[in-house]
C-alpha cells in the first residue's frame, strides 16, 4: 500500500483527504503542525505528500523547500493545498519542486484523480524514440532528464520538463491548453486553463528572462516555442 502524508491544520480537510486516500488505496497519516512536518515526513517515508501552504509554526513553502533539499525526500512528489488568491504562492511552490497544486474547496473526485496522476507522472518515463532537442540557448536531454541553458543546468519539475520538451520539439506549433494538459498529464487529468498558465509562468521564471521569452503566448489559443532562425 502506498503511503500519503497529509500536512493540514484544518481537521475537517485533513479528515476528508484521509478518507479520499483510503478509498484510493493509500495508507494516510495526518499532522496539523508545520514545525514537526519535515521530521514526521522523514519518519513516515511517504510515497506522496499533500501539503497545505498556510500552516501554524512553519508554512508549506518552507517545508517543501527543505524536503527537496533532503536526499531522502527530494524525489517524493508534493501536492500543495492552497486557498483562493494565493497565485504567487502557487508559482513559488512549483518553482521549489512541488509537482501539482489543488485549490480549496475541492472536489474529492478531483483530488483522487490528482493524487493518482501525481504518482503516475512524477517520474519521467521518456520513450526510447525521444531524442535530445537543442533550440535557441536551450538543450534538453529526455533520457537524462536534463535541461541546460547556455551550458548551465536548470532544475525543473517533471511537469515543467514535459511541458518544455513538448514545445521545444515542435517549434512554431501552437498548442491549446487542453492539448498541453493531455500531452503532459494524460487524457484523464482534471486541470483548468489557469493551471496551465501557472505552470508556464513558473517554467519561464526558471528558464530566465533570455530563454523564457522564447515560450510565446498566443492570445486566445495557447502557447508555442518560437522557431529558431
Amino acid at each position: 500500500m502506498k503511503k500519503v502524508m497529509i500536512v493540514e491544520d484544518d481537521d475537517a480537510i485533513r479528515e476528508l483527504v484521509s478518507q479520499v486516500s483510503l478509498r484510493e488505496g493509500f495508507e494516510p497519516k495526518g499532522i496539523a503542525s508545520g514545525e514537526i512536518a519535515v521530521e514526521e515526513i522523514r519518519k513516515f517515508s511517504p510515497d506522496l505528500v499533500i501539503l497545505d501552504i498556510m500552516l501554524p509554526g512553519r508554512d508549506g513553502l518552507e517545508i517543501c523547500k527543505e524536503c527537496k533539499l533532503d536526499d531522502k525526500l527530494r524525489d517524493v512528489p508534493i501536492m500543495m493545498l492552497t486557498a483562493k488568491g494565493e497565485e504567487s504562492d502557487i508559482v513559488t511552490g512549483l518553482e521549489l519542486g512541488a509537482c501539482d497544486y489543488i485549490t480549496k474547496p475541492f472536489s474529492p473526485k478531483i483530488l483522487a484523480a490528482r493524487m493518482k496522476a501525481a504518482m503516475r507522472k512524477t517520474s519521467p518515463d521518456p520513450s526510447p524514440t525521444e531524442l535530445p532537442v537543442k533550440i535557441h540557448s536551450i538543450s534538453i536531454d529526455p533520457k537524462k532528464f536534463e535541461v541546460e541553458i547556455k551550458g548551465k543546468k536548470t532544475d525543473l519539475t517533471a511537469t515543467e520538463f514535459r511541458l518544455l520538451y513538448l514545445l521545444a520539439k515542435n517549434p512554431g506549433r501552437v498548442f491549446t491548453r487542453s492539448q498541453i494538459v493531455s500531452s503532459v498529464h494524460g487524457d484523464d487529468y482534471p486541470a483548468t486553463d489557469r493551471s496551465v498558465d501557472v505552470q508556464v509562468v513558473g517554467l519561464r521564471k526558471k528558464l530566465g528572462d533570455r530563454a523564457g521569452r522564447f515560450i510565446e503566448t498566443v492570445r486566445g489559443v495557447g502557447y508555442r516555442m518560437r522557431e529558431d532562425k
